[in-house]
């Protein structure tokens, strides 16, 4: 079947998209996927959407998802869920948001709202965050219970998340959850949500890191993970 090649955090770096991109072509990857954070405060993020909507003959067309830098984009521009751009200015301040707003064009932006938000395949989620959200950020410090919601609210065996730009296999061995709803006219009594064996597989970040990109080999038969380690050397843009 091959591995799927699964990415996050690109950020607009091309140069390690292209690192990663040669790395994939000596593998068996059936699959690209690219969980959010495609775009970012970079110079290159129209050069790096452009190579991504137009592979070069013989290479895989990426799967491409929303993440949190997508999100603050549309926010922007005035076309995301809300209109409050807080976060974003908390976090990085008024120099990034410029950045931001000069390196992707309304073009882009309006690519960037047909993304989905992500995808379920082979008994797996791949999200940016969660299914609570982009901005859900997963870590091997979540505490079990968070984890095992997650991936009950998924319906998966196997989460593969990029939120927090960390490489790491989070595995469930066994739990359950109790869950009730309540509304208005009635209650439902207490009953218990039983899991299999699961995990949750944080992907890494291409593009975060100076010359360093990790991203994420997964075997959908077996459910194996393997994270790969790419050096490469930052030149001048074209």
């Amino acid at each position: 079947m091959g591995y799927w090649a699964i990415l996050s955090g690109i950020e607009g770096n091309l140069a390690a998209y292209e690192a990663v991109l040669a790395d994939i072509k000596q593998r068996d990857v059936a699959e690209i996927y690219i969980l959010g954070d495609l775009v970012g405060p970079h110079p290159d993020c129209e050069k790096l959407v452009q190579r991504i909507q137009n592979p070069l003959s013989g290479e895989l067309q990426p799967q491409v998802c929303k993440g949190w830098w997508e999100e603050q984009c549309l926010i922007l521009h005035g076309v995301g869920a809300t209109g409050d751009a807080s976060e974003l200015t908390q976090k990085y301040g008024a120099e990034t948001i410029e950045l931001l707003w000069k390196s992707i064009s309304r073009q882009t932006v309006e690519w960037l709202r047909q993304l989905d938000f992500g995808f379920h395949d082979s008994d797996c989620l791949l999200v940016h965050g969660s299914t609570l959200g982009v901005d859900d950020e997963l870590s091997p410090e979540t505490p079990a219970p968070q984890m095992l919601d997650r991936l009950l609210r998924g319906e998966a065996k196997t989460l593969l998340c990029g939120r927090s730009g960390l490489a790491f296999q989070y595995q469930v061995q066994s739990g359950s959850m109790t869950a009730s709803v309540t509304t208005l006219d009635e209650y439902t009594s207490p009953c218990a949500i039983a899991a299999q064996p699961c995990q949750v597989v944080g992907v890494g970040n291409v593009g975060r890191l100076p010359e360093i990109a990790i991203y994420t080999l997964f075997e959908p038969t077996t459910s194996s993970v393997c994270f790969e380690t790419v050096n490469y050397s930052v030149g001048k843009s074209d």
